[in-house]
């Protein structure tokens, strides 16, 4: 990975700041996004002090927010005109429905559409990385809760029923749908993409959501894998050369494995891909 430029989002803590840190040790020089400047910043220094020499850039932006992600991607074509790696990993669970200021339910937005969204407008560096005899690798950390999901396109934003595990599962499915969706069409550029279950993890997952969900969560989070161990998938699938070439796929314990039956229907993976296209405002 040494002299590679990978980009990880939702860095500051977590899975997201275990793989940034794997990378930079790997002689990668990371590009970290979080959603709050201070933290960012800290990052980042946290990795610099923990690896001399490494290059870290820190960014801030709302990844829920359409306008904040088309600016964030603005900067980062400029910042970066080839990019190596990146590492879809910002997400979380919300116990009650809200808004974005895009209109969109927020799980969805965040989890899912937030994905989509900067990887296609960062499919120029990732291409020219290829162009240039590089092997540019798209990775979204999904989750094992995607088996639960389905994606429910006549609510597909829960308006008329909500429930916090109901809207993060879908939008996991949507990050594996995506995933196969994206993995045929940038091929022919060079460029894999693939998704992973990073495990069970005690991150800060689930720590501002309330109610009888919030509370399991805190009484089991201590007994949680630790976020780097989380992270071994995430810098598997990212670095592993045996995957050079691999596109397509699913992996757990960085070992593929076959994903739910919905996921796999190429049906769905068109249906959601027209979906997202059409809420990201984009046509094609």
């Amino acid at each position: 990975m040494q002299g590679k430029v990978c980009l990880v989002t939702g860095a500051t803590n977590g899975i997201g700041y275990e793989t940034a840190l794997g990378l930079a040790r790997k002689g990668a020089r990371v590009a970290i996004v979080g959603r709050d400047s201070g933290r960012t910043q800290a990052c980042a220094e946290r990795i610099r002090a923990s690896v001399p020499g490494a290059i870290v850039d820190p960014h801030v932006a709302d990844l829920s927010a359409q306008a904040e992600i088309r600016q964030l991607a603005a900067s980062l074509r400029d910042a970066y005109p080839r990019l190596d790696g990146l590492v879809n990993n910002a997400g979380a669970i919300f116990d009650r429905r809200e808004l974005t200021v895009d209109g969109i339910e927020r799980t969805w937005a965040l989890d899912h559409l937030g994905y989509v969204l900067l990887t296609l407008d960062l499919l120029g560096p990732l291409k020219a990385s290829a162009a240039a005899g590089g092997k540019p690798r798209i990775v979204n950390v999904a989750s094992a809760a995607h088996y639960r999901g389905h994606v429910d396109f006549a609510d597909i934003e829960g308006a008329r029923r909500y429930g916090a595990m109901r809207a993060y599962s879908q939008a996991k499915l949507g990050n594996v749908l995506f995933t196969y969706a994206l993995a045929r069409r940038v091929q022919a550029d060079g460029i894999t993409v693939n998704a992973l279950h990073p495990g069970v993890i005690n991150t800060g997952f689930a720590k501002n959501t309330g109610g009888l969900f919030g509370a399991a969560w805190s009484l089991i989070r201590p007994f949680l894998t630790q976020p780097d161990k989380g992270a071994e998938t995430s810098l598997h699938v990212a670095t592993a050369p045996e995957l050079d070439g691999v596109t397509g796929r699913y992996f757990s314990h960085s070992r593929p494995k076959t994903s739910s039956a919905e996921s796999s229907d190429e049906s769905v993976q068109e249906r959601v891909w027209a979906l997202s296209l059409a809420q990201i405002g984009r046509g094609g």
